[in-house]
């Protein structure tokens, strides 16, 4: 799993507080897009079979950076959100809605496998949730349904990261993107109990600062999926521009809720949120 750990990832912590300036050289330049093909896909680069698009999401064995959160205790049958690995500073945060209400006694499984006698990369507990304190279900609160969590080390002290290689989140590029989205469905709505995928288009919610796809199969328990752009099949991983949340929870009321998903913009306000969870700090916002 080497080549889906950035570099500098996991176990390489700093004294004192990252500042924005810094965390921009941390990440880096912004990844330039390459020129658009007739088909959308950026550069005119044959699309691989598994990102084609289809309007319908399928089921595949997951990625190790993208999981389910339980609360600890719990059967492990129950989860209830999906929430997937970043890259960042000490390698131990993960990214999922806002509306997930994680709390510490919640626990992440990355790459689950339903019924499996060990879980392929661990269970791993949260130590702390981050959202941002004006987020809300309707309105411009929405626009701001993402949260952040770090999660403890395992028991040979390795940072999640580490095991499971990272996502890079990256400011939204636009409103129109191709995007390949990752959850896990709630057993309830989709016995398989089993990781989907879908490749999609994404144009603008109406007046929000959100994003909307269409593919079917993103039912209860996807809240928190990653919306990745870049996605490498190679490595795994991709550039996280978005999870699955925002207006009524992350898609409209009704039948439509399963076919259509919402997505908040990676904007000013996630970095900031990003930079207290990095700094371990309260979200506090005038």
């Amino acid at each position: 799993m080497a080549a889906a750990v950035p570099k500098g990832a996991g176990g390489h912590a700093r004294d004192g507080d990252w500042s924005s300036a810094e965390a921009r050289r941390f990440w880096g330049p912004e990844r330039a897009p390459a020129a658009a093909g007739a088909d959308g896909a950026g550069g005119g680069a044959a699309v691989p079979e598994a990102q084609r698009i289809t309007g319908s999401a399928r089921h595949f064995e997951g990625v190790p950076s993208v999981g389910v959160l339980f609360y600890a205790g719990e059967d492990m049958r129950d989860h209830h959100c999906t929430a997937s690995v970043v890259h960042s500073p000490k390698g131990n945060l993960i990214a999922t809605a806002g509306h997930c209400s994680v709390g510490e006694d919640a626990a992440f499984v990355p790459g689950y496998r339903a019924g499996a006698d060990r879980q392929p990369y661990g269970v791993w507990r949260v130590e702390r949730a981050f959202t941002d304190p004006r987020r809300s279900d309707t309105g411009e609160g929405s626009d701001l349904d993402f949260a952040f969590a770090t999660v403890k080390p395992d028991g040979r002290g390795r940072q999640i990261e580490r095991v499971t290689g990272a996502n890079r989140l990256v400011r939204t590029p636009g409103y129109d993107n191709r995007v390949t989205v990752i959850g896990y469905p709630d057993a309830d709505d989709d016995p398989a109990d089993q990781a989907i995928r879908c490749t999609a288009l994404t144009e603008r919610l109406d007046d929000r600062k959100q994003e909307r796809m269409t593919c079917e199969g993103f039912l209860s328990g996807t809240s928190g999926s990653p919306w990745l752009t870049h996605f490498d099949e190679r490595t795994r991983t991709g550039d996280l521009v978005g999870v699955l949340g925002g207006v009524n929870g992350g898609g409209p009321e009704g039948e439509e809720g399963s076919r259509i998903s919402y997505s908040p913009v990676n904007d000013d306000a996630i970095f900031r949120l990003y930079l207290d969870a990095v700094n371990g700090r309260e979200p506090r916002r005038d």
